[in-house]
């Protein structure tokens, strides 16, 4: 099963002013791409060459750094594009899953600012989450390609805070990109997708 990269759910242009088209020609077809083609190289010959990716990323982790990092970024990017959608974000969330983020996070309003400080505060390149452990919704944070996947949890949102998501728009200013991340961004179908997988 070779990586091949996915097309955009939407056009370069549906989530301007909130994430422009250049970012997205950018961080999508020049940066996700290298992810798809180096770690196509570094698949071939392995143990893992044919397997799903989800199992590459776990098998990988902490054997094969080179092909990790690619495959890591690879499954995050995957799901990062979809995680996104022309006027997403606001507080309209599928039933259970607002449920559980108010009985598990306390409530929405303080979920998105905790998801918010956890990528403000991972320092250097990364990512924030939210992810199914123990049956619990958590937020978590990791680095370079890391995910929950390779902490125990399924993560059902993520938002990349490595420099080429948002230099381009927002230049330093993280903090104002991972609040238009949460308050316009957010397809929270494809989190509500996720979290019932990961409730299974």
């Amino acid at each position: 099963m070779a990586f091949t990269l996915p097309d955009l759910p939407y056009s370069y242009d549906a989530l301007a002013p909130y994430m422009s088209r250049e970012t997205l020609e950018y961080h999508h077809d020049k940066h996700h791409k290298a992810y798809v083609d180096n770690g196509n190289k570094l698949l071939a010959g392995t143990e893992w060459e044919g397997k799903p990716l989800e199992e590459i990323v776990k098998g990988s982790f902490g054997k094969n750094p080179g092909l990790f990092n690619n495959a890591g970024q690879h499954y995050n990017h995957i799901h990062f594009w979809k995680w996104m959608k022309p006027n997403g974000g606001g507080s309209k969330i599928p039933g259970d899953l607002e449920k559980k983020i108010i009985a598990d996070l306390g409530s929405v309003e303080k979920m998105k600012e905790d998801f918010a400080q956890a990528g403000v505060t991972q320092f250097g390149s990364g990512w924030c989450w939210l992810a199914v452990k123990d049956g619990k919704i958590a937020i978590m944070k990791s680095a370079n390609g890391e995910s929950p996947l390779v902490q125990g949890a399924s993560p059902i949102l993520g938002c990349d805070v490595w420099e080429h998501s948002y230099y381009i728009d927002y230049r330093n200013r993280r903090p104002d990109y991972l609040k238009a991340f949460v308050d316009h961004l957010v397809n929270w179908d494809y989190v509500a997708e996720m979290y019932e997988k990961a409730a299974k």
